[in-house]
């Protein structure tokens, strides 16, 4: 393992929690809304600006829905999206079917993003079910890694966003 490396687990690096579906009957807690409220069909790979539902205020104070911040990252658990993820870039509730993570402060969230992105067949298939096979935010929480310092953090994350960004430039001229 190189210096300064430590094994840990996603717990170990920022808050998580999942989602909640505030009840569809209580109209109370949809219209007119304005507080976002993401599903998992959301969830583009990418940063999120833009999330087309909303619930109300009342909805986020009655209901086990949490606020999560702007720069969270998410991870979908449920179905066909299981691993799909998103940074958002606007603050929002999720549904049940999707974890977020606020980083702590030593934790670049870009890194956390790419990691989770090089881990998607992984966790793919520790993924459990029939019809709907989903994996627990405990066995997200509970997944090893390998955390780089912090500085080390940003250097991987900016190194990545430039070979994409090379690769963008690539499929623009073909």
């Amino acid at each position: 393992m190189p210096q300064g490396w430590a094994k840990c687990t996603l717990e170990n690096i920022g808050s998580w929690s999942s989602g909640a579906t505030p009840s569809r009957s209580n109209k109370m807690y949809y219209t007119s809304g304005t507080v976002n409220w993401l599903k998992t069909g959301d969830l583009n790979d990418g940063y999120i600006d833009y999330i087309p539902e909303k619930i109300t205020d009342l909805a986020l104070k009655e209901c086990s829905v949490r606020l999560n911040p702007k720069d969270s990252v998410l991870i979908a658990m449920y179905g066909a999206t299981i691993g799909k993820i998103g940074i958002l870039n606007v603050p929002s509730a999720t549904n049940q079917a999707c974890c977020a993570c606020f980083t702590y402060p030593d934790i670049y969230n870009k890194f956390l993003f790419y990691l989770l992105m090089s881990e998607k067949k992984v966790l793919q298939m520790k993924a459990e079910g029939g019809a709907q096979p989903n994996i627990s935010k405990e066995k997200i929480v509970n997944f090893s890694i390998l955390l780089p310092p912090a500085q080390e953090q940003v250097r991987i994350g900016q190194a990545i966003d430039t070979l994409f960004d090379i690769l963008d430039g690539i499929v623009e001229d073909l």
